[in-house]
């Protein structure tokens, strides 16, 4: 059906599918000017989009087709939580307990990492986190929607805001003396406190790349995902003299993507979970 509506498009539309006819012949640069995959994707080849379709290559709208997509899963995500707690019954209906399952799968998990007593702290942002992660992970397999997180602009945002989250929740709970005897690597002896001065810059390197390996990671992942989908799409409108719609090569990627999409969001948010697990006090991992 995809590649049906696209065989149209190349019909009624050739410029919106230029693009794609660019990545199936190996034009890589024509393919970036055409798909606008510099203006504010952060790389890889990307199928037209809506705005793209909308507003053309050269709007000022599509160099923050990131930004809007995002704020558009943001959107959507809240007005869907509104809704739930707005109309919430004692007897849910189909909705209301598909929502209330999603919830409960996500604190249940996370209560196994953190106890019960701490997955109450932490699941509003740790949950949020994950459905946030996985929707914008999911939109790019939609036809003319785009994965924000293939921008590393995207990526590194949610990865400072888990950085600064844990940091955080390091001092409130531990102390600033606290906090710092935990970078230090929590010396207890004579031999601790004499590898402080190794320990402690190593610690604070540690810190530090944590984020990064959060936004490379996801970025580069979904990235991959997109632009493999986007290049096997291409092919199969390649070979439309074989098929008057061409091939559907990209359909076993479509499930491999969602299916890497889950796992990326949840390896985002099980890493910023022990994250904030590591800052708590010693003595309270115990469960």
């Amino acid at each position: 059906m995809i590649l049906l509506i696209l065989h149209k498009l190349i019909l009624v539309a050739p410029n919106l599918v230029g693009p794609i006819m660019m990545l199936a012949t190996g034009d890589a640069h024509d393919a970036a000017a055409g798909d606008h995959s510099d203006g504010g994707h952060g790389g890889g080849t990307h199928l037209p989009n809506l705005i793209y379709m909308l507003f053309g290559p050269d709007s000022f709208a599509n160099h923050w087709v990131n930004v809007i997509f995002a704020f558009a899963i943001g959107i959507i995500l809240s007005l869907v939580a509104l809704r739930v707690y707005s109309k919430r019954e004692m007897i849910p209906g189909k909705f209301q307990n598909a929502i209330e399952m999603m919830v409960e799968g996500m604190y249940n998990f996370i209560a196994s990492i953190l106890g019960e007593k701490e997955a109450r702290v932490y699941v509003p942002y740790l949950g949020s986190l994950f459905f946030y992660i996985l929707f914008m992970n999911w939109l790019g397999m939609i036809p003319f929607g785009h994965s924000p997180t293939t921008s590393l602009n995207i990526t590194a945002s949610l990865a400072l805001l888990t950085f600064f989250y844990a940091q955080s929740v390091g001092v409130k709970r531990l102390g600033i003396g606290g906090y710092l005897h935990h970078l230090a690597g929590s010396p207890a002896d004579v031999i601790g406190w004499c590898m402080v001065p190794l320990l402690f810059p190593i610690h604070i390197i540690g810190e530090l790349a944590k984020p990064f390996s959060l936004a490379l990671r996801l970025f580069g992942n979904i990235t991959g995902e997109d632009t493999l989908v986007a290049v096997f799409i291409g092919l199969g409108i390649a070979l439309l003299s074989f098929s008057p719609v061409g091939l559907p090569l990209q359909l076993p990627f479509y499930f491999l993507g969602l299916l890497l999409s889950s796992i990326q969001a949840l390896v985002f948010t099980l890493l910023s979970c022990i994250y904030i697990l590591l800052m708590l006090p010693h003595e309270e991992h115990a469960h």
